[in-house]
């Protein structure tokens, strides 16, 4: 693991969005982090940012050298009312500066907003065969509670999907 210290993690602005929007394309076209098959456009990602904005959630960068490497957001785990207290968080990296700690300097900032709002559980939906994302999620307290079977079909093949969770936070 390299030296982490000159990384920086923020509150996203809406400056980032290009940088955000590139790392989440390439996680879409060379991944299966994403269950998704078509880049995102501008639009989107602003459309996005906008409504984690409006609903007081946190968009977060890290930054190196003025540069954007990695983000993290949670949103709504699902829209039903009964279901306020739960998020589902997201944590990408860009490619040429994974293995470098970022992911954990991402999700700790995201666990601790979640608290501060006083929201009760946070989910992580991982593709079964990421084990680095897997691992990290691990390492912060969150269990697998679910492991569903072929739910997804991306690059020819059929993809598990594990849910995980931290509760209470």
């Amino acid at each position: 693991m390299s030296d982490n210290t000159a990384i920086r993690v923020r509150d996203a602005r809406e400056e980032d969005l290009p940088e955000i929007l590139d790392i989440y394309n390439h996680v879409i076209l060379n991944t299966t982090s994403v269950y998704s098959e078509s880049p995102h456009t501008m639009q989107m990602r602003l459309a996005w940012y906008l409504d984690r904005l409006a609903n007081g959630f946190p968009v977060l960068v890290a930054e190196q050298e003025g540069k954007v490497v990695g983000f993290s957001s949670f949103g709504h785990f699902r829209i039903w009312p009964c279901y306020r207290y739960t998020v589902e968080n997201s944590v990408y990296v860009h490619v040429d500066h994974r293995g470098k700690g970022i992911s954990k300097l991402l999700l700790s900032p995201l666990i601790e907003r979640a608290k501060a709002m006083g929201l009760h559980a946070m989910i992580a939906g991982i593709d079964a065969s990421n084990e680095v994302s897997y691992q990290l999620h691990q390492s912060f307290g969150f269990v697998e509670v679910a492991h569903f079977k072929e739910v997804g079909f991306k690059f020819g093949h059929w993809l598990d999907l594990k849910f995980m969770e931290l509760t209470p936070l």
